[in-house]
């Protein structure tokens, strides 16, 4: 997996450059913690809170500022995880990880700066994220802290309030969960023909071809957060996925789909009057649609509009 800068990049020059340097990695970090950006840009803005509430004195003692501010919003994160578990289980329907946007289009399109952005990897798609909500929050912290920024356990355990051997095991727990629901990769031209395919199909409310584009194993995911209409539960089957996606353009007839970038990966959106009001993320397996997340809660899609 691609990296960040590690534990040891952090400078010891604590001024506000050096500090605010910092905010991409930390935002990289909280994202994949805490599953939503939202979320993520409020421990950020915590933990530069709690760096100025400390005297000058203070921060000068503080040899690795960068480490300093990891560990911290990591420590967030993990409180936040917690408490998340339970504010999920009183949501209204399915849960889905909030997508991050990319106004680009997958081909002649001008990426957002990079500086601006979560870095988009394997780490960041949206299937890994889902697998990731099925972790325990000490899991997940080791995992990506480890797995995906290369943190030493010893460092991890300072952070999770384990032992290093114990965050070992953590990590190795959550490497079997991502392991076993990996499915071979495909090559994201690929993902971008078939996605580009499902869109045609679901614009001319092609049932056969939608069946055709979809495991028959297939899932389909909506998130509304009860302030929208969406499935309370998945709808599993690929021909009940095309017909329900038929039923949907049948009844939404002024809605502009667009091919975007999901997580680092092919997607769609769906605009009514130039506003998002749903986002398509796709996990694709052996040229079928295996899983689709459709996040259509207003909370989740504000970025994709301004």
């Amino acid at each position: 997996m691609t990296t960040r800068s590690g534990p040891g990049d952090g400078r010891s020059d604590p001024s506000l450059s050096a500090i605010m340097s910092e905010r991409r990695q930390l935002i990289n970090v909280a994202y994949r913690l805490l599953g939503s950006l939202a979320d993520a840009e409020d421990v950020v803005q915590e933990t530069y809170a709690r760096w100025y509430a400390m005297t000058p004195r203070q921060q000068e003692a503080i040899e690795t500022p960068g480490a300093w501010l990891t560990k911290v919003a990591s420590r967030i994160c993990l409180d936040l995880l917690g408490s998340a578990r339970v504010r999920r289980e009183n949501y209204v329907g399915e849960w889905i990880p909030e997508p991050l946007p990319d106004g680009a289009e997958w081909s002649g399109g001008t990426p957002a700066d990079p500086a601006d952005r979560v870095t988009l990897d394997e780490s960041i798609n949206m299937a890994f994220l889902v697998v990731l909500e099925s972790m325990t929050p000490a899991e997940r912290v080791a995992f990506i802290l480890h797995d995906v920024f290369r943190y030493p356990f010893a460092e991890v355990a300072d952070i999770v309030g384990r032992t290093p051997a114990a965050c070992r095991q953590l990590a190795s727990s959550a490497r079997r969960r991502i392991t076993s629901s990996q499915a071979p990769a495909t090559p994201t031209a690929r993902q971008a023909d078939i996605v580009r395919d499902f869109k045609q199909a679901w614009e001319a409310k092609d049932i056969q071809a939608l069946i055709g584009l979809l495991d028959p194993n297939a899932t389909a995911t909506g998130d509304g957060g009860g302030l929208v209409t969406a499935a309370l539960l998945p709808v599993e089957g690929g021909e009940q996925i095309a017909r329900y996606y038929v039923d949907l353009a049948e009844r939404a007839r002024d809605l502009t789909i667009l091919e975007r970038t999901v997580n680092g990966q092919p997607g769609l959106i769906a605009q009514h009057e130039g506003v998002t009001v749903v986002v398509i993320a796709f996990d694709i397996t052996a040229n079928r649609i295996k899983n689709i997340w459709a996040v259509r809660n207003p909370e989740k899609l504000r970025p994709w509009t301004t």
